[in-house]
């Protein structure tokens, strides 16, 4: 009987691991949270998709630093990229996890009232929308709004 159930586990672990079956783990996404700068990221993609560059502009920080906090981000399950051109755009994703979906868009929703944050945001429009663009941002592709999937 032993050695039944121990080839069950098995069996039950070989299933698990070949369907990719992984568990959310909310400590990552905490951990995503709880940065500054990635607050301030997951806010200016807040119903956009956003090229690296305005993030390098609006926040005043190198694109090898954004780029770690991104790349953070996509580990976590809430931020997708996709590549155009020589252009990275990013995009906030909900997770699939139902707690951890709820968590962001708290979140969100708390950012928007924030006062930093609201410059932020007034910063990435003056930068996208000026009759002047900034030198930096001298033909990147402006941020777009993303539509709701129905």
């Amino acid at each position: 009987m032993y050695c039944f159930l121990h080839i069950y586990v098995k069996a039950d672990m070989m299933t698990a691991m070949s369907a990719g079956a992984k568990p959310y783990d909310l400590t990552v996404l905490f951990a995503a949270l709880a940065d500054r700068t990635r607050l301030r990221l997951l806010n200016l993609m807040d119903g956009r998709e956003v090229c690296v560059c305005y993030f390098v502009e609006i926040l005043g920080q190198g694109q090898p630093k954004i780029s770690r906090h991104l790349a953070f981000l996509r580990r976590a399950g809430i931020v997708a990229a996709r590549r155009e051109g020589k252009w990275m755009h990013y995009r906030i994703v909900s997770p699939s996890h139902d707690g951890a979906a709820a968590l962001l868009s708290e979140t969100l929703a708390a950012l928007r009232q924030e006062r930093a944050m609201q410059a932020d945001l007034a910063r990435l429009r003056k930068a996208c929308c000026s009759p002047q663009p900034l030198v930096a941002l001298a033909g990147a592709p402006l941020p777009t709004p993303l539509i709701p999937a129905t």
